[in-house]
C-alpha cells in the first residue's frame, strides 16, 4: 500500500514553495519533488498547477 503521510492536509511555507520551484527548475521528476519536500504526489502536483510550473515526465 502507498506511504502514510503523518502531514495532512498542511499548509505550504514559503521554504517548501521555493523549494518546489527550484527542483522543478533543476528537472527533478514528481516522485522525487514530493519525497524531497515530505508531500504526496498529488500535492506537489496541485501546487505546480497553482503556480503555473511544469515538472519533467521521466522517460
Amino acid at each position: 500500500m502507498a506511504e502514510k503521510f503523518e502531514r495532512h492536509r498542511q499548509p505550504w511555507r514559503q521554504d517548501e514553495v521555493q523549494k518546489l520551484h527550484t527542483l522543478a527548475q533543476k528537472g527533478m521528476g514528481l516522485k522525487a519533488i514530493a519525497k524531497a519536500l515530505t508531500r504526496s504526489e498529488e500535492s506537489v502536483k496541485e501546487r505546480a498547477k497553482a503556480d503555473k510550473l511544469n515538472i519533467a515526465k521521466l522517460r
